[in-house]
């Protein structure tokens, strides 16, 4: 069944309270099948998740996936982006706002799957409005002080956003990915009973890196897609020019081993940010599994990419990308869930996919 079928299959008709039960079932089909469409990663690790718990991590990843593709697309003028995105926000809080939302925006083009999810704002806004009051303030939060940053970049860069300096990035990766990190330590807290004041306090310290190190990774794979397909160079320029490039020259062959050098860095902040967004993991309580199962998962997969990453200048090449295997996601999946109840075992699984891929457990014998 496609996104499309999960929608359509749920006849309109009905009134009042029987009308909103019949949306909702059909705004949580549609959830369920649109995710592994626009994430297969993310679609591995919410399964973990109980209940509302559940529910409100997806209903917030959604939301987030939402607002980058309005910010992702090369095309739209930024002023129409960040008109879109202020009606985004005011989607949240209304829905009347939500209902109209899909037509607003229907000029945004991208990725399909994305696309798909997009036009279908309103239903997605249905799970926002069926969560708690609580749990809805808090993703209403995040994902406004998201939008809000994604907003002030648009309106930063108007010929497509051109990081200049460390510190831009930084901020960029904060409001993109950070936030993600702190809404997520909010509903820890809120759902999870072994998450009390003393670990959240303990978590609170590190959740922003722990946002942050994905993010990373994801925009040093998707280096030369950003440039290309979204018009969008995250790399700054004042390190790239510390070795003879800039973003005129990222994907230039001549410069290759010099955009390689500044990428450099940036690899090994990424080691370093994984290295505490690992320490996060550590800190979630050995009875919060779903949850520990629920961060593992990306953790290992951004340890692999970024191992690959580090070996790689297919990032920085017309068309080029760095994925991990499918083979090897499902092997660090069986492993990392293997791993779950120990701290020891946690830490030296992680530092053995910095070094060496996984491959299946059938091809090791």
């Amino acid at each position: 069944m496609t996104a499309h079928d999960a929608v359509a299959s749920v006849a309109p008709g009905g009134a009042g309270r029987s009308d909103d039960v019949r949306r909702l079932r059909c705004a949580r089909r549609f959830a369920n099948t649109v995710l592994p469409e626009v994430s297969r990663t993310f679609a591995i690790s919410i399964r973990f998740l109980p209940g509302m718990l559940g529910r409100a991590v997806l209903t917030a990843y959604l939301l987030c996936r939402i607002a980058d593709t309005i910010e992702d697309d090369g095309d739209a003028a930024p002023e129409r982006k960040a008109a879109l995105l202020d009606a985004f926000l005011q989607a949240l809080a209304d829905r009347d706002a939500a209902d109209a939302f899909p037509a607003l925006a229907a000029d945004i083009s991208g990725d399909p799957a994305h696309v798909d999810l997009l036009r279908h704002t309103d239903l997605v806004c249905v799970l926002l409005r069926s969560l708690p009051d609580r749990t809805r303030g808090r993703v209403e939060h995040w994902v406004g002080v998201m939008v809000h940053g994604m907003r002030k970049f648009v309106q930063l860069y108007p010929r497509g956003i051109r990081i200049q300096t460390v510190a831009e990035y930084r901020e960029y990766c904060y409001y993109v990915a950070g936030t993600v990190g702190c809404m997520l330590t909010e509903l820890w807290h809120e759902h999870a009973p072994s998450v009390g004041k003393p670990e959240f306090a303990r978590l609170w310290a590190k959740c922003k890196q722990f946002g942050e190190a994905l993010q990373t990774v994801n925009i040093l794979k998707d280096i030369a897609w950003d440039a290309e397909h979204e018009n969008a160079i995250y790399i700054p320029e004042v390190s790239l020019a510390e070795h003879g490039s800039g973003h005129r020259t990222l994907l230039d062959e001549a410069h290759l081993e010099g955009n390689h050098a500044a990428v450099a860095s940036f690899i090994q902040l990424a080691w370093t940010d994984l290295d505490d967004a690992l320490e996060y993991i550590l800190l979630i309580p050995r009875r919060a599994v779903a949850i520990r199962a629920f961060c593992i998962l990306p953790l290992l997969f951004a340890y692999a990419t970024l191992r690959d990453l580090s070996v790689s200048r297919a990032m920085l090449q017309h068309g080029g990308s760095v994925k991990i295997t499918r083979a090897e996601v499902r092997t660090l999946t069986v492993a990392g869930l293997l791993a779950l109840g120990s701290n020891h075992a946690l830490r030296s699984l992680a530092g053995r996919v910095r070094t060496r891929r996984f491959v299946p457990f059938a091809a090791a014998t």
